[in-house]
């Protein structure tokens, strides 16, 4: 059994809560944003659940609530943003300040952020270039996740891809995708509901495919070496040029201590589409573009043919005039974290 709760109260009691621990506005304000367009997307492994998470990461001192964030424009395009160490959601809205007006200057900027932390869903910052009528890049790199081909070590985490775009007529069309399966904290959801895994998600220490989510340590890539060779890329582009902790070497989400450091990097990136072609023209063509994907005949009547981020949308819709839905553990847990009564539930 799940509740219901709209996506205005969870603000509130998020906020509450975040201001009584003396975290900055700005800082509290981008990690909520964060979670709730991960959770009312329906990208609940990235979205409220992890809220108790990044309230540890806080308290313990693995997380900066007053970050004085350094930023460097190492050219008419580039720039460097040092994140001191705060929520990477905070970071990520950083950043996305930072390389609009140096898109809108140069045509294009790209901004490598460095002593980040994990940033949730790679979305919000993506869609919030498009929202300005860019298209939007956002990567980041994580704690060794992937199986390594031909090994059983992971190597590089599962280093997620995201690139939004504006449309005519709906919301920016959206491509947020690990390059694992599915993410590791999706197998934690199904840990905590005491479920086995789907065939093909996960591997054990030894490197066979396991069920049993307490023993999965390696996630399958997408297409074997394929979705390796993109964490790599991914790698190059965050861990390498920031001067960041790569692959194995980067402190873990969930087993490292939570007063350590985590030393995450990301890269975003603006392009100016007028710089190219009028932005009315851009936008019908990429809706006729999509018009004509969901158009193309089914295999089964019943089975929509869907652009990247459609199932999200409908969710979306769904989750803001319904509510979120919260298990009853997680439930449970967020009236541990505070005078929690003080928002009706």
């Amino acid at each position: 059994m799940s509740t219901l709760l709209s996506h205005t109260l969870i603000r509130k009691f998020f906020l509450d809560i975040l201001y009584r621990k003396n975290v900055r506005e700005d800082v509290a304000q981008s990690l909520t944003h964060a979670l709730l367009e991960a959770s009312l997307h329906g990208i609940d492994s990235h979205g409220i659940r992890l809220f108790p998470h990044y309230l540890r990461g806080l308290e313990e001192g693995r997380l900066n609530p007053h970050p004085r964030y350094r930023f460097h424009k190492t050219s008419a395009s580039t720039g460097l943003l040092d994140a001191d160490h705060t929520l990477g959601h905070a970071a990520g809205f950083e950043a996305v300040k930072h390389i609009l007006p140096i898109a809108r200057e140069s045509g294009a900027g790209h901004v490598c952020v460095f002593h980040s932390s994990h940033f949730g869903a790679a979305a919000p910052y993506a869609r919030a270039i498009a929202e300005q009528d860019m298209i939007g890049f956002s990567f980041t790199t994580a704690d060794a996740l992937i199986k390594t081909p031909g090994s059983y070590k992971p190597f590089f985490g599962n280093n997620p891809i995201c690139v939004a775009m504006p449309c005519e007529g709906e919301p920016p069309i959206c491509l947020d995708m690990a390059t694992s399966r599915v993410t590791f904290n999706k197998i934690k959801q199904f840990e905590e509901k005491n479920e086995q895994v789907p065939e093909g998600w996960g591997y054990d220490a030894q490197g066979n495919a396991c069920h049993d989510p307490k023993k999965i340590v390696t996630l399958a890539p997408i297409g074997d070496y394929k979705g390796f060779g993109l964490s790599f890329m991914i790698e190059i582009l965050c861990s390498v040029l920031s001067g960041m902790p790569f692959g194995p070497h980067i402190p873990k989400m969930f087993e490292a201590p939570m007063s350590e450091k985590r030393y995450l990097s990301q890269y975003y990136i603006a392009i100016r589409i007028d710089r190219f072609l009028p932005i009315p023209v851009f936008k019908e063509r990429i809706a006729r573009l999509a018009q004509e994907v969901r158009s193309l005949p089914r295999l089964q009547e019943n089975i929509p043919i869907c652009m990247p981020g459609d199932p999200e949308k409908k969710i979306y819709q769904q989750r803001i005039e319904q509510g979120i839905p919260l298990s009853a553990p997680l439930l449970k847990n967020f009236k541990t974290l505070g005078e929690w009564n003080q928002v009706e539930f």
